[in-house]
């Protein structure tokens, strides 16, 4: 689908700290019109999470995903998860959409819509450990698998930056901003990054 905006995949293991930035990034973009968050859809009850998305049991995922109701949906790690199809509506705008998705549905999400870009977030495999394990939900076998696990191949032609969010969530954040930024009109404005420049 030709889209006027920018679809920016953010992508990452857990423990990458997505959640964190993305929620972080659009505090410090709420006034630009130019940039949207659209919430997530997960089969998982919405509180006590780091991330604000919206929670339908799985017969109401599937029934809402058969209607047509999700630009792209996918599964991992034993839930569902969808992007709502107003998405759509957001890049026809020429708005700039940065949604956190499977590594597995980068192809997809390109074929489906022009002009896509990647946001790489990345740790240490000893930071991701450590925050995972401050998570409680799971095993120290199951981080480990979890770690070890192999991200799936995407077309590299599509254009990516990566951030490493290993040092403070300010610093990782500005980061995260200016390549957002990028994305959405190839500037920077006035944003300054004191952590980023030492």
């Amino acid at each position: 689908m030709a889209n006027a905006g920018r679809l920016v995949l953010v992508i990452g293991p857990s423990g990458a700290g997505k959640d964190s930035l993305l929620r972080e990034a659009a505090r410090s973009l709420a006034a630009d019109r130019h940039i949207v968050f659209p919430r997530r859809v997960i089969t998982r009850p919405s509180h006590d999470e780091t991330e604000a998305h919206d929670s339908l049991t799985v017969d109401e995922f599937l029934a809402a995903e058969a209607q047509g109701r999700f630009a792209l949906s996918w599964q991992a790690h034993g839930l569902n998860y969808g992007i709502p199809v107003s998405l759509v509506d957001e890049l026809k705008a020429g708005r700039t959409a940065a949604v956190n998705v499977s590594r597995a549905v980068i192809t997809e999400a390109a074929g489906k819509f022009s002009n896509v870009a990647v946001l790489n977030v990345t740790a240490p495999a000893d930071v991701i450990a450590a925050r995972l394990a401050r998570r409680g939900r799971e095993a120290p076998a199951d981080i480990a698998a979890r770690i070890a696990r192999d991200a799936p191949r995407y077309d590299t032609q599509i254009e990516t930056i990566t951030i490493v969010n290993d040092s403070t969530l300010e610093a990782a954040t500005c980061g995260f901003t200016l390549a957002l930024l990028h994305f959405s009109r190839d500037s920077y404005a006035d944003v300054v990054c004191p952590a980023l420049s030492a």
